[in-house]
């Protein structure tokens, strides 16, 4: 462990050398924006609907794909909700019995711990499981819930107004029906190595999963990169880039002893990142199932604190919100505007239709893929229509929502979350800080496990591989924290947005298959009620 975090540090010693420089961080920003710049636009390229109305094209895949979902699997995100709430419960755990399956034995050129134990499988070794229902949400839902929550909904509602957030919660609500199928494709396609490794995600349900093996593969193969980009746009770059925002915020903004180090915030934060990451899937799941419920509670808390507090203009702010939907006044391209921002938002805090959760909910220990498919759909319910709907009522009822004079960027939006706070509960912005760096901490390790999945899927399963891989990782922590927030946000968006793609055309191919799991496990549950 030692000589793998030294290597992080030797790698780290350039950033610490020339960092003495006036001027890095926007050195490393110039650099990366001009690199990245051509992807981002492509990817966000507008169709003109009007002369004030354009609409991004990756939108409606996404949209047309989840209202598809939602339809074809006769509402699952309304009538598999309770279900899914008993799954992670533990109520049906007696449907995956007791020694099902075959223990594994270790092989003996695979790394393991004192106990036998392989840090870098999901499964424990000579027992019949991965990680828990809990675990794999937990894990799924550290990825998700986080700063796009805070941040994000900043920037839609404060250019959408009010409205954005009707929008946002729809879409949260349309998305657990393609969170759902992504899933339940990733336990029914995943592969388990000897060792107990388990490898899922996109890019086994597609090249396993699709007749036509050709296409199957081109499309694995393109998920693998934007994954393996996404990994360090959005799950990383962002994460600490906003992260530190606020902390330098938090310490003195431009007087702070931080300002013009974000390197420096960057290489803590990679060392942490590195000594959890190189712990494997397990250290993952273990770190993740206890900050993320214990951060929800913390932020939930007080945003419920700050709403009750100012009960009287609860009523008025959901009147805003239902007004703002449709009949909007100021606001840029008016009623589509809004959805437009509402709905964008929304993909990006909780990632439905993008492929990523699967990998993590490949994990789970289950012998029946639909049971982790309705795991699954709580994720967007918990994460766009409780957390980001708990902070657009922050900002609405404090005052902090004005769409003809929006911040200019997520770094100030994120610091006009922090303010909304403060203005009813004073110190509040100090225990934010911890939240966000603890939010940003868990969505980077999480999402290095997905960027690693990819990352094997291209170039093997070699420790070479996995430790070059998890080393550039670390090392995008320090750019993310150093660059300006605008060529990481593009780069961001684009990454996680051009994963969607290849994942929606494989999710509607393969939705046949999700309805056969979908049938098996309900059957197996109505057996075993009326066992009972």
């Amino acid at each position: 462990m030692k000589k793998k975090l030294l290597s992080l540090l030797f790698l780290a010693i350039p950033f610490l050398t020339f960092a003495q420089e006036k001027g890095l961080d926007q050195k490393i920003d110039e650099a990366f924006g001009s690199a990245t710049g051509w992807f981002v636009d492509f990817i966000f390229y507008q169709i003109p609907f009007t002369d004030t109305i354009s609409i991004y094209w990756v939108l409606f895949p996404l949209i047309l794909g989840a209202m598809y979902f939602t339809f074809y699997f006769n509402f699952i995100n309304f009538r598999g909700f309770l279900t899914s709430i008993n799954i992670v419960r533990g109520k049906y755990d007696g449907l995956e019995g007791k020694g099902v399956g075959k223990a594994i034995e270790i092989d003996g050129n695979v790394s393991t711990t004192e106990d036998g134990d392989n840090p870098d499988t999901a499964r424990v070794e000579g027992h019949d499981g991965e990680v828990s229902h809990f675990q794999a949400l937990t894990a799924a839902l550290s990825a998700t819930v986080g700063l796009g929550n805070i941040a994000g909904v900043a920037i839609a509602v404060s250019i959408g107004g009010a409205g954005a957030t009707f929008w946002m919660i729809i879409a949260g609500f349309l998305g657990m029906a393609s969170k759902f199928v992504e899933c339940t494709l990733g336990v029914k396609y995943r592969d388990i190595e000897a060792d107990g490794t388990v490898y899922g995600g996109p890019m086994y349900y597609l090249t396993k999963g699709l007749k036509n093996k050709m296409l199957g593969k081109i499309l694995a193969g393109a998920f693998a990169i934007f994954v393996i980009g996404g990994s360090f746009g959005g799950g990383n770059m962002f994460q600490v880039n906003q992260a530190f925002q606020l902390v330098q915020y938090i310490t003195g903004g431009s007087e702070s002893v931080l300002d013009g180090k974000g390197w420096l915030f960057g290489l803590v934060m990679a060392v942490l990142v590195g000594i959890v990451i190189i712990g494997g899937i397990k250290k993952i799941a273990k770190v993740t199932d206890k900050i993320v419920p214990f951060m929800v509670a913390v932020y939930v808390g007080a945003a419920l604190f700050v709403i009750f507090a100012n009960y009287d203009m609860i009523g008025a702010a959901f009147g805003q919100i239902f007004n703002g939907a449709f009949s909007p006044e100021g606001i840029a391209g008016g009623a589509v505007g809004v959805l437009i921002q509402g709905f964008r938002r929304a993909a990006f805090s909780n990632e439905a239709g993008i492929g990523s959760a699967s990998i993590a909910h490949s994990a789970v220990k289950t012998k029946y893929a639909a049971s982790e498919g309705m795991v699954a759909l709580l994720e967007p319910f918990i994460d766009t229509v409780v957390v980001c709907t708990m902070t657009a009522l922050v900002l609405i009822i404090t005052g902090f929502v004005d769409p003809l004079n929006p911040p200019a960027n997520d770094a100030q939006a994120i610091l006009l979350t922090s303010s909304a706070f403060a203005s009813s509960i004073s110190w509040f912005p100090y225990v934010l800080t911890v939240a966000v760096v603890l939010f940003a901490f868990s969505s980077m390790i999480s999402w290095s496990y997905y960027g690693f999945q990819g990352w094997v899927y291209l170039f093997g399963r070699s420790k070479k591989m996995e430790y070059t891989y998890k080393v550039i990782f670390c090392v995008f922590v320090i750019i993310g924290a150093a660059a300006s927030l605008g060529s990481v946000i593009g780069f961001s968006d684009a990454m996680v947005f051009a994963m969607m793609v290849p994942n929606m055309i494989g999710l509607i191919i393969l939705a046949p298959k999700v309805k056969e799991e979908l049938k098996k496990y309900m059957n197996a549950i109505k057996g075993i009620e009326a066992e009972a």
